[in-house]
């Protein structure tokens, strides 16, 4: 279809409200609830969910059903705000807790929350305005071939707007259980959260798994195939390699451990493997597996430099409302005045040559993320392959430059944050885009709700971040910041020569064997990085989307809406646990417990009885009338 021909579901000659400020309020609150959500999401496991449809379903179910408005636009307009806060937040938590890991070393000064703040909303503005001139391009002249799916499915949310009551009580509902769920595991203790098991018959290897809502929810979301392959790459270190580890250096003392394998099993069991070895053998498949991914994307990145340097600064400023983005002169005069902004502000500590970086590689990667998202989605988008590419690069630049020791790296992860930011917010808002042009938004409007967006999460994101490290401190079993651990270990490295680069390498060959084998490299990475306990947590959730995926259905319309029912129940599912998570970061910070695990405890029983409950729980939110 060529998009001279296509309409809006609002005509671009009428007239509705949209940029008001019911829907911009809406959209913060939205923003900072799924951001401070994300955070505490990803920095547990290290990966975070889209938050678009949620946004929309739920600014649909209070606008139409409380305060009985029906214009479709407000509702884009809130979801567009209020996806903000998720991407915004997800470029900030694989970066900047990092900064808290070295000033809890003694290696640096805390980060102080207006810094976090202003290098998330630097980012995030940098990542809206690099995106604009490029829509007409990707968006308006490449409609009916670039599909952005998220951006797709969220406005097939808003045109179906009859149906938003019920949606919305799912997503609300999924929310409360979670809430509930996670206040009783980790708030009251009654059972724990995380079951654990080692196998004495079988040196090195362990079990078990993390029974928390989020990981249901991510599980189903990701769906049964993405699942396994996490699920696969926690098999392999968990019951593979670390029992190698035992049976052949038991008498070993391997760097970097201080005291032999033999006596890290048997004071540390499974965990004392895991931290000391195989780490580092997941930062390697991770660090690898961005660089495959990265240079799998290069065609599409060649394609789109073409395209991009051609429309460059051509955007649409037509007079049809449907056609007006912000104009040129605003634009490079923002990306003027924030790069500036960066290199003189004294709490990001970028020089003149990173701000520089910053600006170079931040227009490659949002130029490169806005057409990824389009052909393949924001999931799969390789952000992490893109940012470690970014600090390992910087960090070069800067060591062979003279920028060495702390601030070296206190520089490398500030520029790789920003960029982070950058890639992550250029991808939402293209998504958003997307949505606002199928369903007859105007674009200018919708770029400057990106914008409040990006502003009113970063201002959130920063005291988030504090309170989530007074609790409970990055790095740590309850907060393992996987991805900004991985971000300081590659940093390290290429400062101080640090890594035990054989455990590094071992990684970085178990992805390309994966990719030899035509398997996707990041999941099964992720999997090699992460705990089993969480891959396992993960993979439950995967299995009850592949339950209800095959179960018999009238037609595949009914059998997606009760797939998409799922996928509503499981985004609340994550929403309520972080939410809690952070109610119980202010409890740990104020000194306050609620736990009764002196009274009265289920134990590990308790644990996975009440997580097969929370499993069965879907079942009833997938139901419909039309199964068979």
């Amino acid at each position: 279809m060529e998009s001279k021909q296509f309409k809006p579901f609002v005509p671009a000659e009428r007239v509705m409200p949209e940029f008001t400020v019911f829907s911009v309020i809406l959209g913060i609150i939205l923003a900072v609830v799924f951001g401070g959500a994300n955070a505490y999401l990803g920095l547990r496991i290290g990966t975070t969910i889209s938050a678009s449809i949620p946004a929309a379903v739920l600014s649909m179910g209070v606008m139409r059903i409380i305060f009985k408005r029906d214009s479709i636009l407000e509702n884009n307009m809130a979801q567009t705000v209020g996806s903000a806060g998720e991407s915004l937040a997800a470029g900030a938590i694989f970066t900047i807790p990092a900064l808290f890991m070295w000033a809890s070393e003694g290696l640096t000064a805390m980060p102080s929350v207006v810094d976090i703040s202003l290098i998330a909303i630097c980012g995030g503005i940098l990542g809206v305005v690099m995106m604009i001139p490029l829509r007409s391009a990707l968006i308006v002249k490449e409609h009916g071939v670039l599909a952005y799916p998220e951006g797709t499915a969220c406005a097939e949310v808003l045109m179906a707007g009859e149906e938003g009551g019920s949606k919305a009580v799912t997503v609300f509902a999924g929310l409360g259980i979670g809430a509930v769920y996670k206040f009783i595991a980790d708030g009251l203790k009654l059972f724990p959260s995380e079951v654990d098991y080692s196998i004495k018959a079988y040196p090195g290897s362990g079990a078990g798994v993390d029974v928390l809502p989020a990981l249901a929810g991510v599980g189903y979301i990701c769906g049964p195939r993405v699942s396994s392959y996490m699920f696969s790459g926690g098999t392999l270190t968990w019951f593979v390699i670390m029992p190698l580890i035992v049976l052949f250096g038991s008498d070993l003392v391997i760097f970097p451990a201080e005291v032999s394998v033999a006596e890290l099993w048997a004071t540390g069991g499974t965990w004392g493997i895991w931290d000391s070895f195989v780490r580092y053998i997941g930062a390697g498949a991770l660090v690898a597996g961005g660089f495959i991914s990265l240079a799998k994307s290069l065609p599409m990145i060649v394609t789109t430099f073409r395209s991009a340097f051609k429309s460059y600064g051509k955007g649409s400023h037509g007079s049809l409302r449907t056609e007006q983005d912000l104009s040129t002169p605003v634009i490079l005069g923002t990306i003027v005045i924030v790069t500036l902004f960066i290199w003189l502000y004294p709490g990001i500590p970028v020089s003149p040559l990173g701000a520089l970086i910053v600006l170079v590689f931040g227009f490659f990667f949002s130029t490169v993320a806005s057409r990824i998202v389009g052909s393949i989605g924001s999931s799969n988008t390789p952000v992490s392959g893109m940012t470690i590419a970014t600090v390992m690069v910087t960090a070069l630049i800067l060591k062979a430059t003279g920028t060495v020791g702390t601030e070296g790296m206190v520089a490398a992860i500030a520029i790789g944050s920003v960029i982070c930011v950058i890639v992550a917010i250029s991808a939402d808002a293209s998504q958003d885009l997307k949505t606002g042009f199928l369903v007859g938004a105007t674009p200018k409007k919708q770029q400057l709700g990106e914008m409040v967006g990006v502003i009113a999460s970063g201002l959130a994101i920063g005291a988030t971040l504090h309170l989530l490290n007074a609790a409970w401190g990055f790095g740590s079993e309850e907060l393992a910041a996987p991805q900004a651990t991985m971000m300081k270990m590659v940093i390290e490295g290429v400062m101080e020569g640090n890594l035990p680069w054989n455990l590094v390498f071992i990684g970085v060959f178990i992805a390309v064997v994966v990719e030899i084998l035509g398997l996707p490299v990041l999941p099964i990475a992720i999997g090699v990085y992460l705990p089993f306990h969480l891959s396992a947590g993960i993979m439950l959730g995967g299995v009850v989307r592949w339950f209800v995926e095959k179960k018999q259905y009238a037609d595949e319309k009914t059998k997606n809406d009760a797939v998409q029912r799922g996928i509503l129940y499981a985004s609340g599912l994550v929403a309520g646990e972080g939410l809690i998570g952070i109610l119980l970061a202010i409890l740990a910070v104020l000194g306050v417990s609620a736990d009764i695990s002196g009274i009265i405890s289920l134990g590990n029983i308790g644990g996975l009885v009440a997580y097969a409950l929370l499993l069965c729980s879907f079942v009833l939110f997938t139901k419909n009338s039309g199964k068979k």
